[in-house]
Formats: C-alpha cells, sequence, structure tokens
C-alpha cells in the first residue's frame, strides 16, 4: 500500500458530512489528512493559534460566518498557508474577486476532481514563497554570500545591472526557460521577457547591500524553446559596492492563468447550461378539475440543475415531481436531462412512485460517478381519489398545509439521493388524503437556504408565513409571492442556488 502525505488541514465548514468527502477526496489523491473543522471567527482565531496548518479549506455558504472574513483573519495572523474555496454554488464574479482578495483557488463540491491536484499545486508553491522570504532576508543580511539559497529556490533569480545585462542567474532559470545559467550570463534581460519599466530614481543612503524599492509585475516570458509562458516578476533594486542592481526573482504562473481562463470559460457553459434546462422545465402545469398547478425555477447565476416536472402516469395519477442535481455547468444540465427522460419513460408504464424511484436509481447509478447524484420528490397525485402518495430520494422536505394554513404532513426524505447505490431502495408512503383547501408545496434547497446579507436562512418557517398569507391566491401567484419574498430577505444580492418550487392547490 502506498505511503500517503501527512496533511494537517483546517476546514472552514459547517457540515460534518462534507468535511468528511473532502477528506476523502485528499486520502484518494495520496494524502492522509488530519483535520480540525472550525464554523465560527472564534474557533478559527483558536484553531490557528493552537494548531501548525499545511492548508486551509473553506466553504463560502456558513450561517454564523463568511469566506470573506476568514480570510481577513487569516491575513491578519500573517500566516502564509493556502486558502482553497470548496463550494457548493457561487458565481464567477464571487470566485475571480476571492481570488483576487487571497484565495488560492476555488473548487466547486460537485466536482472535486480537481482538489487533489490543486491542494499539491498551493502546498508547492507556498513552500516556494517561504523559500522566496528566505533568500531575500539572506540577501540583506548577508551580502549575497547566501548564493545557495538562490540556487536551491524554485523561482528563477537574476542578479542584473541597471542597463539590464544579467550577472547572475539560479538553476531554476533552466527549469523556466529552457536556458542554462551560463547560457544567460551576458545576455539581456530581454532575452527572457520584455522590457521592463524604467527603475524608480531616487535610491535609499548607500550601504552595502540594501533593496529600496519592490515592484511586482506580470507579464509573458520566453522560453529557449521559442514557447510563450506567463511569469510574475518581483524586482527589488539596491545598492552593493557602491553600483545599483537589480534582482528579479520569476516565477512561472501559466497554470494559475489557465485557472483564471477556466472560471471565464465556465460561465460560458452555465450560460449554455441554462438553455438547456428553459427547454426542460413544462411550458405550462395540467389543468384537472378540483385542483390547480403551478411551478417556477429561477436560476441562480452559477446555472444547477434543479429540476421540475408535471408526469403523466399510468392510470389516472398525476406526478409531481421537484429534483436537484449536484454541481453547477453542463454536465449537471445533461444529468438533469436524463433524469427527466427516464422519469417520464417509467411514469407512463407504472403508477409507484417507489418503483419508478428504484429503477431510476439503478439506471442512473451506471451512468454518474461517485461525485454526482441527485435528490429529488416523487408525488403521485390522484384526481378520483383525492390522494397524494409520494417517496423521496435524499431531498428537502416538502410541505402538505390544511385550508388554515397549519402543516399537516411534511414529506420528508425516505431513502438516499439517486445514483449513489444501485441497491437503494425506496417505497411509497401511506397515501396522503387532499381536503378542500389543502396547499402543497414542493421546493428545491434554494428555496429554505436563500441568504440574507447577515448570513441568515430563509428558512422553513418564512417559507410556510408566505405560503399561509398567500394561499387564497392563484397557484402561480404563491410561487412568484415565495421567489419575492426570498429576494427581498436577501436584499437582492446575487443569487447563490437555483430556486425551483411546485406548488399544489385543492379546489374542491
Amino acid at each position: 500500500m502506498p505511503v500517503r502525505t501527512a496533511l494537517k488541514l483546517l476546514l472552514i465548514e459547517d457540515s460534518e458530512f462534507d468535511a468528511l468527502m473532502v477528506a476523502n477526496v485528499l486520502r484518494q489523491s495520496g494524502y492522509e489528512p488530519e483535520y480540525r473543522r472550525v464554523e465560527t471567527a472564534l474557533g478559527l482565531r483558536t484553531a490557528l493559534a493552537e494548531g501548525a496548518w499545511n492548508l486551509v479549506i473553506c466553504d463560502y455558504h456558513l450561517p454564523e460566518f463568511s469566506m470573506t472574513e476568514a480570510m481577513e483573519i487569516l491575513q491578519q495572523s500573517a500566516l502564509d498557508l493556502p486558502f482553497i474555496i470548496v463550494s457548493g454554488g457561487i458565481g464567477e464574479d464571487i470566485a475571480v474577486a476571492a481570488m483576487k482578495a487571497g484565495a488560492h483557488d476555488y473548487l466547486m463540491k460537485g466536482n472535486l476532481a480537481r482538489l487533489g491536484p490543486a491542494v499539491t499545486r498551493e502546498l508547492r508553491e507556498a513552500a516556494e514563497r517561504a523559500e522566496h522570504r528566505r533568500v531575500e532576508t539572506a540577501l540583506r543580511d548577508s551580502e549575497l554570500r547566501h548564493r545557495l539559497l538562490w540556487e536551491t529556490s524554485t523561482d528563477a533569480v537574476l542578479f542584473c545591472d541597471v542597463q539590464g545585462q544579467i550577472h547572475f542567474a539560479n538553476p531554476a532559470v533552466e527549469t523556466i526557460f529552457g536556458y542554462k545559467p551560463e547560457e544567460v550570463i551576458g545576455q539581456p534581460l530581454t532575452l527572457l521577457h520584455p522590457p521592463a519599466p524604467p527603475p524608480a530614481t531616487g535610491l535609499a543612503a548607500p550601504t552595502d547591500v540594501k533593496p529600496s524599492r519592490r515592484s511586482l509585475r506580470e507579464t509573458n516570458g520566453r522560453r529557449k524553446d521559442g514557447a510563450t509562458i506567463a511569469i510574475e516578476i518581483a524586482c527589488s533594486e539596491m545598492e552593493f559596492q557602491e553600483k545599483r542592481w537589480l534582482v528579479e526573482f520569476i516565477r512561472d504562473v501559466t497554470e494559475r492563468k489557465r485557472t483564471e481562463l477556466e472560471l471565464l470559460e465556465n460561465k460560458q457553459q452555465f450560460q449554455v447550461a441554462r438553455e438547456i434546462q428553459g427547454r426542460l422545465f413544462p411550458k405550462n402545469a395540467p389543468e384537472l378539475p378540483g385542483f390547480e398547478l403551478a411551478g417556477a425555477s429561477y436560476p441562480a447565476e452559477a446555472t444547477g440543475g434543479d429540476y421540475y416536472d408535471f408526469l403523466p402516469m399510468f392510470g389516472t395519477g398525476l406526478g409531481l415531481v421537484v429534483g436537484d442535481v449536484t454541481g453547477h455547468g453542463i454536465g449537471p444540465a445533461l444529468l438533469m436531462a436524463e433524469t427527466r427522460a427516464y422519469l417520464r419513460l417509467l411514469a407512463r408504464n407504472r403508477d409507484d412512485v417507489g418503483d419508478i424511484l428504484n429503477r431510476a436509481n439503478r439506471i442512473l447509478a451506471e451512468d454518474v460517478g461517485a461525485e454526482r447524484y441527485v435528490t429529488l420528490l416523487l408525488a403521485k397525485l390522484d384526481p378520483p381519489a383525492h390522494t397524494l402518495t409520494y417517496a423521496s430520494a435524499g431531498h428537502p422536505a416538502g410541505y402538505l398545509l390544511d385550508a388554515a394554513g397549519q402543516i399537516k404532513a411534511r414529506l420528508k426524505r425516505t431513502g438516499i439521493p439517486l445514483g449513489i447505490n444501485p441497491e437503494a431502495h425506496y417505497v411509497a408512503g401511506t397515501p396522503l388524503t387532499l381536503n378542500p383547501g389543502d396547499l402543497a408545496l414542493f421546493l428545491t434547497d434554494g428555496v429554505e437556504e436563500a441568504m440574507s446579507p447577515e448570513n441568515d436562512f430563509f428558512g422553513e418557517a418564512r417559507v410556510i408565513e408566505v405560503a399561509r398569507a398567500n394561499r387564497e391566491k392563484p397557484a402561480r401567484e404563491i410561487v412568484e409571492a415565495l421567489y419575492q419574498a426570498a429576494r427581498q430577505f436577501a436584499k437582492n444580492e446575487p443569487q447563490l442556488d437555483d430556486f425551483t418550487a411546485v406548488i399544489l392547490k385543492v379546489l374542491a
């Protein structure tokens, strides 16, 4: 059995299940994580003071805490720890802003395939930054006598005169640019990258070795084979032996720039996914004597895999379904389309909601990977019998309210999400009797988990309150009232998850 690399991991996460999932992915990537989970500012400060951590992984959505506060606390601690965001769904603008503010990478909880490589890269770069700091300290304190540190740095280090001619290059120059150090000695800096801005004037008082000015910039570098790479240059100006010199520390940031480009490309994928979803939702709700139906889905910026449908079923039943596919983008949208197709086909030939979920689960388990699953609630409305029968595959609870707006029944989970275990078994519950004035709500988690700027959740109580206050209105207006109430609660901040709801009203 291969030996795993020990990893001291600080997890800012309110879900123990998600923490275990992250730890499991890291074990599969060759690490042996020893982790501590915190979910408050005090817990984070205490953990940073008490532990010697290698890495911080932070969820974006926390009930009592925010990712921005976590980054500020880490920066105040002066600890240089890689900070990786792992979230269920935030927009690209938020992700890019977070990376500019100091986060090192961003991954979706529904797609953790990049977690292992991202951790490996960020740990390596953290070690390189530490080495970089040690090199600069050695340069200031020992008049360049710690040349050995330069030679072991993974950053390319160049010592140049003010005309831009190279006088020293460390071995990392060959790793980054393909030139042996002796090949660049005496050559101009333009051999490796475009001309730098003119050095600042007005040096500090002369001393043996003392940096006076420092700048950081990104540009393109040119390798010996002619290939172009993205580089980051930290440049210090100094006086040494009564001459003015420049020292450049050069890092290859091609991979980081590629990650930023992927974030931008993902935005286009989300747009395509949104179009796919829009075409699959019902154009109109069915019309049934004695009943009124409505459904709607309001996608977030980061398009997910929410789904709702009205399914003609074998016999006299009508299927009401609401579901959510993990992750965001093209993949979840296609999985949602596949799930919809299976349910529509199965519902035409059988009327047992448990049996339908059993068969759909076996098919989906063959098609999806370990990081994908579908939560789904399927209910059968029997109009002649005035009953509602349901089965729930790991989906948030639905509600049945009576004519006074009180909770008559909660439609809780009856099994695990679809696609995880092909042997999972789903059984339909006891039929619920429907009376005039009853109101059934089927929701995705984006409804109750709508978040205020103060990081409070919209929650079950507010959902029921809005439904109760609007129960006399048409079903479509109740759906709209729920959405508007959640948006007002969030102060119209960018929507973090899709909002999907189906309403059933019993008229007579």
